[in-house]
């Protein structure tokens, strides 16, 4: 294994990987991290957000907007992850200084006496699909007078006044839920906006009975029937904290871009790591600098394997991811850490409301006298 420099360092970022107190004996049923319960007994604590359970965005989103700078005046505080510009410039658009939307194609449930919105990642969507899609569903947008960009077919990027200070949730948060409550509002006044509701009716009655939809249902496959809003906001200039940032997540890929520095798809284990980071090192004591000015220093990684078993509840196969991160990136990392070649390890463990930031070093691995548990990270 080629050699991380002393100097460096390495920070993970799990969504969805640290469950709450009320699932944890199932999500964890049988689990064995020796590897994991040796890192966070010896951990020092950074952070620990508890979280509101009517947050309209996800901690993990929130983590890496105030890792980057992207929380305008006094917004760090509140429940903002105006994220949609930086996930137009992933897509490979030019947000500008406009103010930005991310819209997705979902399906909405009918339950017994509300809807559902389910996952959008289970649609299966073709790009040919969403194509033929987004061409029913342009001109009803343009209509409005709002600007539409849509650089990934399944993604599609709304600029107009008519939205003003609309706030949307994730629909990683509102999946599986009532989307009663996690609907487009007005961010100052609460109020829905009727501009977003009658495009949405539209879009709405422009799908029903569409041919991609009768050959969806036809092939067992949700239909296309509605469009959901999150991620209002406009880009800021950034800076990161990392020289490289290796991830899928779109928003995150975004503001490393527009930070200047290095990136890509997340590496299969810690070991695949070493040789991505060992060719792109500066020397000992020197740190990256991005396009912002700001210095910048290690790695993050955002690992989501977690994500889709979460939202569904399918705890069999999170405990498997659970246990494949434990062999492919917890027991290399200890091992790194022990031998002197990785100087620290960052943690950010995440759940749906809140998370919980931990720092390792070798000097930390021998504080016998630390003997923090697992149990005691999860969020009520």
């Amino acid at each position: 294994m080629r050699s991380i420099m002393l100097a460096d360092r390495l920070h993970l970022l799990l969504p969805f990987a640290l469950p709450a107190a009320a699932d944890a004996s199932t999500a964890l049923h049988d689990i064995r991290s020796p590897a994991l319960d040796r890192l966070i007994a010896r951990a020092t604590l950074v952070e620990r957000v508890v979280g509101e359970d009517f947050q309209r965005t996800l901690p993990h989103e929130r983590w890496v907007a105030r890792q980057f700078g992207a929380l305008a005046g006094t917004a760090a505080a509140a429940d903002e992850a105006p994220l949609a510009p930086y996930m137009l410039r992933a897509d490979g658009g030019e947000p500008g200084s406009a103010t930005w939307a991310c819209v997705q194609p979902v399906h909405v449930r009918i339950a017994h006496d509300h809807l559902v919105l389910i996952d959008p990642a289970s649609l299966e969507l073709s790009d040919d699909e969403a194509h033929a899609l987004l061409a029913v569903a342009r001109p009803l947008i343009e209509e409005l007078g709002v600007r539409i960009e849509a650089p990934n077919p399944s993604r599609w990027y709304l600029s107009g006044d008519g939205f003003g200070t609309l706030a949307g949730a994730s629909p990683l948060r509102a999946s599986g839920r009532n989307i009663e409550i996690w609907l487009p509002h007005e961010a100052h006044s609460g109020e829905r906006s009727r501009a977003w509701m009658k495009l949405q009716n539209e879009v709405q009655m422009a799908w029903f009975e569409h041919p991609i939809n009768e050959a969806r249902e036809a092939r067992g496959l949700p239909a296309v029937n509605s469009i959901w809003f999150h991620a209002q906001g406009a880009a800021q200039p950034v800076r990161s904290p990392f020289a490289r940032v290796f991830s899928d997540a779109t928003a995150t890929r975004g503001l490393a871009l527009t930070a200047g520095v290095e990136t890509g798809a997340p590496p299969a284990s810690f070991g695949a790591l070493v040789p991505l980071t060992g060719a792109a090192h500066a020397k000992p004591g020197e740190a990256s600098r991005g396009h912002s000015g700001g210095t910048a220093r290690g790695t993050l990684v955002e690992l989501d394997p977690f994500s889709a078993p979460y939202i569904e509840q399918d705890w069999a196969r999170w405990n498997h991811a659970f246990a494949a991160v434990q062999t492919d990136w917890f027991e290399p990392a200890l091992a790194a850490l022990q031998s002197g070649q990785l100087g620290e390890l960052g943690l950010t463990l995440c759940g749906d409301t809140g998370s919980v930031t931990l720092t390792i070093t070798r000097g930390d691995l021998r504080k016998f006298w630390r003997r923090r548990m697992l149990a005691s990270l999860f969020i009520e």
